[in-house]
């Protein structure tokens, strides 16, 4: 939200907004704009006729005050992906959709696109090197490159936010239970993403890995009125600690690394192809995508001491990210740690799909706050549980930001610490997590 915001002042727009809270970067950031409201909170008398549109972010409730007043006023409101798909109609939409790889996707087309100097908007989740804000919206692009995600577009739209971009070409990166708040059951997860196929237009391209045995279970019945197509991702070899995609081109050089990038950049390829970039021109560009941001981005390297942060939190994701590392790191002692914070992964009847999603760890490390899954009405898993859940009788279970700290400092003077997490480990800074002060 902060981010359309700032993309719309920009524009030239005339911006408001509130929340109840605001944390960096987009404090700052909306700050720096001028855009930052000076009280947090909700003020419905500040809404007044004179509003051309109320942009309603996906957290806010049916009972919020200015919600309410705006409902009253008659007011024209649209929940974020509605405001995008507006604003997209008559571009070339392309839409990345899946569990798992979504950012990293959409960051490597729009870097393609951008080599290439060809003019686009995008909606990303996450920061890009290079692109200053995460939403892009103008009336002149004839390309727009969207993160479809599935979760609800808002409290009066409970629609997964992908179903509102109708796009023409489309990748589903993979489908792996999450949200289980929303989707309760792994069958209830599934629906959204056919939901999303049957929305399609006759005609649009569908693409998913060769191989995906789900995803062609869920396509195959589309086939007769898309074109949907499996890719194949290019052989993948680490020498020297450099990894390289095998193809009809010759070996190219990437700066990212590991198996689920592979398949990152098949998917990426099949949606450039359809903006139009020769395969040629796909990989001289992809080979310097330095990855999207807190995506296996390496922090700290000394000797043979290598610190990687990551936003793996679902399991799909912490288990390819562990693999990566430990295919870039064959040799050398890994220390992996993994903070449960969302919703769905503090659920005892989801934490079973973490089972071995650590295994190719030296020291697996969960951490987790018990007060943080009181508050979400859940009950705060055993050392025991986590263990059976993890299938791991030596897994590590911390409950305090301190002990995190510890454990990545010796795992440090070891080697390699991967360290996962959508928040902050409680709280804890960058700065006291990699750097060792012995």
């Amino acid at each position: 939200m902060h981010n359309l915001a700032l993309a719309l002042s920009a524009e030239g727009h005339q911006i408001s907004g509130s929340d109840d809270r605001f944390e960096e970067p987009s404090r700052g950031r909306l700050e720096k704009a001028g855009l930052l409201p000076e009280k947090t909170g909700w003020f419905p008398d500040e809404l007044s006729p004179s509003i051309d549109l109320v942009i309603l972010g996906m957290h806010a409730k049916t009972d919020n005050p200015e919600l309410q007043r705006a409902q009253e006023l008659g007011l024209t409101i649209q929940s974020f992906p509605e405001y995008v798909a507006q604003r997209s109609v008559g571009k070339l939409r392309l839409v990345v959709a899946g569990s798992h790889g979504k950012t990293t996707i959409t960051a490597m087309v729009m870097h393609v696109l951008r080599f290439h100097k060809l003019q686009f908007d995008y909606l990303v989740g996450s920061g890009v090197k290079g692109f200053d804000v995460m939403v892009r919206l103008t009336d002149d692009a004839p390309v727009v490159v969207i993160e479809g995600d599935e979760y609800l577009s808002s409290c009066l739209d409970l629609r997964p936010k992908f179903l509102h971009y109708s796009p023409q070409a489309l990748v589903i990166s993979g489908i792996a239970w999450d949200h289980a708040n929303v989707f309760p059951t792994p069958e209830r997860y599934k629906e959204a993403f056919h939901d999303l196929l049957a929305s399609l237009h006759p005609g649009a391209r569908v693409g998913y890995a060769e191989g995906d045995n789900e995803l062609e279970a869920l396509c195959n019945p589309f086939k007769e009125t898309l074109h949907v197509r499996a890719y194949k991702p290019a052989e993948y070899v680490v020498e020297d600690g450099y990894g390289f995609l095998k193809t009809s081109l010759g070996k190219i050089p990437l700066l990212i690394f590991g198996q689920h990038n592979v398949e990152n950049i098949a998917a990426a390829r099949f949606l450039t192809a359809e903006a139009g970039i020769p395969k040629e021109d796909f990989y001289q560009a992809i080979a310097s995508f330095p990855g999207a941001d807190r995506r296996l981005e390496r922090v700290r390297r000394e000797g043979n001491c290598f610190v990687y942060r990551d936003f793996a939190h679902a399991p799909s994701k912490v288990r390819a990210s562990v693999r990566a590392v430990r295919e870039q790191h064959p040799k050398l002692f890994l220390t992996a740690i993994l903070e449960l914070h969302t919703f769905s992964s503090l659920r005892s009847d989801f934490l079973p799909q973490y089972r071995d999603a650590l295994k190719l760890a030296d020291r697996a490390v969960v951490f987790y706050q018990p007060g943080l899954a009181e508050e979400r009405g859940l009950q705060a898993p055993s050392e025991v549980e986590m263990r059976t859940f993890f299938g791991r009788e030596d897994l590590v279970v911390r409950t305090s930001s301190h002990e995190v700290i510890e454990e990545s400092h010796e795992g440090q003077r070891k080697g390699v610490v991967l360290l996962m997490s959508s928040a902050t480990f409680g709280g804890v800074s960058a700065e006291a997590l990699w750097p060792i002060n012995d």
